[in-house]
């Protein structure tokens, strides 16, 4: 991962989107609240709109939501998915990053995939949806299963709604067992090129 530019002190949502576009993304660094810009080569994506390619749920994944074990909401605690997901012992997400992030969902981009266990929140994930991409930023659980379940809902998502590109920037073995896939610099550009040109909806 290549660190582009240097600390800054403040963040816009207008930024993020802009450095989505152009293939760079936010991180927060250090306790001091600033942010950096990074791109990843090679970029790791979920493969949304190839035909043959389509996400790999496990076995014991599809048991547990044949069960119907947890309920799943989209963008009714978005807030308390971003203090989760940066309830760790390192995280890139700091104040800076939160508020720009907050006001992404304020203003329609931002979303949020709850997941829930006896009315309590046990998983979930946040990301931008933004054109015909999804930028995929954090996820947590607090059970089993629970950050699997808010992927699968996500990807259901983004197929329906016929999205180009679901972004999850490196590769993870979380993301790897469902099908993730490692595309070089010049073939993520040329997807988010496609992505940036057509206008999606996040919808259910």
């Amino acid at each position: 991962m290549e660190n582009r530019t240097y600390k800054y002190y403040d963040l816009s949502w207008q930024q993020v989107l802009y450095g989505y576009s152009i293939g760079i993304f936010p991180m927060g660094m250090d306790d001091d609240n600033s942010i950096s810009w990074f791109e990843a080569n090679p970029r790791a994506i979920m493969p949304i709109e190839i035909p043959q390619l389509t996400i790999n749920v496990p076995r014991s994944l599809k048991q547990v939501l044949n069960k119907n074990l947890f309920k799943v909401t989209i963008d009714k605690a978005f807030a308390e998915v971003v203090d989760s997901c940066a309830d760790r012992e390192n995280t890139w997400i700091n104040k800076t990053i939160k508020k720009a992030f907050v006001e992404l969902y304020e203003k329609g981009y931002a979303h949020s995939i709850e997941v829930w266990k006896n009315n309590k929140l046990a998983g979930g994930l946040y990301g931008v949806a933004f054109k015909a991409a999804f930028f995929g930023e954090s996820m947590f659980r607090r059970e089993d299963n629970a950050s699997k379940v808010a992927v699968v809902k996500l990807y259901e998502i983004l197929k329906k709604n016929k999205f180009i590109l679901l972004d999850i920037q490196m590769m993870t073995p979380h993301f790897k067992t469902f099908g993730a896939i490692e595309v070089s610099k010049r073939a993520y550009g040329e997807i988010l090129d496609r992505a940036m040109s057509i206008n999606r909806k996040f919808l259910l």
